[in-house]
């Protein structure tokens, strides 16, 4: 294990998508959304961990959620979390973390990956990670992780790669060529047909002398004011720098304008986990294409479909077909998997009549 290896967790995400077992007081990071036992943030620090040490992995949220993450992990000293005032996408939750780990090691290789995503095969994955850590010394580059795609997915970003190798030692390391950012379902298609693009999985790979660069290059208003925040700085003078930032992402700030940004494709399994519907593409199934990922379960006639509800609870379902089962303590979703693009809708009625103090309409 390298001690000059950092790693930035970002979680600071709300995953609306998951309601109602995630709610604005337990976004999606904070969950056991695989019914593992864990969280995803409890999960993905310990994946981390095992590829670096744990003081080097710092942790940026949402300042509400920072006596929720020294909760879920325990020892973290104080400059591995970061409480941000408000959201600014991840160019600058990425930059202040950045500038932290530059006080302790100004010569850090730094991993930079989202809290909530869901790995497989956690041999290839460290092997990965150690194969991208020693490409970004040999090289100074921005690397990124890309996933083959198994089907034209609309939210995930698409990487386009030069087929050619650029490194003998790393024969799976590509030349980024273009990247785009949830194609419609038909461009989507013709990209992968190509076989020159990758899923972008979110996770990026440069040593710390190379993201400087690449801030001040092409964010330098986020460079001047983020690379002055250290771990001691006042709380008002993080909150100024933050009122006055743009928001922006490091895809659309930094990779869309960059020469030097290489991807390598991953041999483990990877999903971002980003709705029941991709939830249930990874679970487990049973013979009639149920994914039960928590709670005890009766399923007369079911098939399709998944459940997802407090471990104390049992649900005892009959005739469904292609359903979202879902709860929390207080609220049942139940809700056609084809459909959960209205999840939004629903919330917000939800909210609408709790506020006026309403019963629930038929």
């Amino acid at each position: 294990m390298n001690n000059n290896t950092y790693c930035i967790i970002m979680a600071g995400g709300f995953g609306s998508r998951f309601w109602p077992i995630c709610k604005d007081d337990s976004p999606k990071q904070f969950i056991d959304i695989l019914g593992t036992g864990q969280s995803m943030l409890q999960t993905t620090f310990e994946r981390f961990a095992c590829i670096c040490p744990r003081e080097n992995i710092i942790i940026v949220t949402n300042r509400g959620y920072v006596d929720r993450v020294r909760e879920q992990i325990d020892g973290l000293l104080p400059y591995q979390v970061l409480g941000e005032p408000t959201r600014r996408n991840t160019a600058p939750c990425v930059a202040y973390a950045a500038s932290v780990i530059y006080e302790m090691n100004p010569n850090a290789n730094v991993i930079v990956t989202p809290s909530d995503h869901a790995i497989f095969g956690m041999e290839n994955f460290i092997h990965d990670m150690e194969q991208a850590l020693q490409a970004t010394e040999r090289h100074d580059c921005i690397l990124t992780i890309g996933v083959r795609p198994t089907n034209p997915n609309v939210k995930y970003g698409y990487i386009q790669f030069s087929e050619e190798p650029v490194d003998a030692r790393a024969t799976n390391l590509h030349k980024v060529i273009t990247f785009t950012e949830k194609p419609p379902v038909v461009m989507a298609r013709q990209f992968i047909a190509t076989g020159e693009f990758f899923w972008n999985a979110g996770i990026f790979v440069w040593r710390l002398s190379t993201l400087r660069k690449a801030y001040e290059a092409f964010l330098p208003n986020i460079a001047k004011s983020y690379f002055a925040l250290t771990s001691s700085t006042p709380q008002a003078d993080v909150d100024n720098v933050y009122a006055l930032s743009e928001s922006i992402s490091v895809d659309f700030g930094i990779m869309e304008h960059a020469e030097n940004v290489y991807v390598m494709e991953a041999s483990f399994g990877w999903s971002d986990v980003e709705s029941w519907d991709s939830l249930y593409g990874i679970a487990r199934h049973d013979e009639h294409n149920n994914g039960v990922v928590m709670g005890k379960s009766l399923l007369y006639d079911v098939k399709n479909s998944i459940v997802h509800v407090p471990s104390n609870r049992t649900v005892v379902l009959q005739g469904l077909d292609g359903y979202i089962v879902a709860a929390n303590e207080d609220t049942i979703l139940v809700c056609r998997r084809d459909n959960e693009d209205c999840i939004v809708k629903y919330i917000s009625d939800v909210e609408l009549m709790n506020s006026r103090g309403e019963k629930p309409r038929q």
